[in-house]
């Protein structure tokens, strides 16, 4: 079928996405997508032009982003946020002469990714490795990010997939967005 052109992560990847639904996403789509790096939100920037000019994949298209996944981004977004103001104020803390530019969280709540102006001393990777533990997402989130990721089949979360076995009656599914929402521990 051909590969989308996909913006992604905060530093704005582009990579080339097959879709695992064999579905042609419209430019801008919101999707998330399996990167090198875990899962991640991206913006479709191109459709397949079906002259195969892209020779290999960075990764898969899982499906458009849903009212859960806006939701899930939502709750990630203030973790992100809370992580930079903590990285802020340890650096403060203890006089590290770093510039923290911004902080990214992925999509699967697994990857936290501190980026720094600069040369970053000794004493700012040991603060960034203690915040990443503190803000690593608990047991339950994880579960919840395998349940985004795999669903429960072909079309988990579209409308086609209700009815016929999928999220509508998918207790593993529902499971996963109950325990989406259960804070994660700090």
């Amino acid at each position: 079928m051909g590969f989308h052109l996909v913006r992604y992560g905060l530093m704005g990847h582009v990579g080339a996405f097959a879709a695992v639904d064999a579905v042609r996403y419209p430019r801008s789509s919101r999707v998330v997508i399996r990167s090198p790096r875990g899962l991640e939100v991206g913006e479709v920037l191109a459709e397949p032009d079906g002259e195969g000019r892209v020779a290999s994949s960075d990764g898969q298209i899982l499906r458009r982003m849903s009212v859960q996944d806006d939701l899930l981004e939502a709750r990630l977004e203030q973790r992100r946020n809370e992580a930079f103001e903590a990285c802020q104020e340890l650096l403060a803390m203890v006089s590290v002469p770093a510039t923290l530019v911004d902080v990214e969280h992925l999509f699967d709540g697994e990857g936290l990714y501190f980026y720094f102006l600069g040369d970053l001393p000794p004493e700012a990777q040991q603060i960034t490795g203690r915040l990443a533990q503190t803000y690593e997402a608990a047991v339950e989130f994880r579960r919840f990010a395998d349940a985004l990721s795999e669903g429960c089949g072909p079309g988990c979360g579209t409308e086609e997939a209700k009815g016929q076995g999928g999220c509508a009656s998918c207790t593993g599914c529902a499971v996963a967005s109950a325990c989406g929402t259960k804070a994660a521990r700090n």
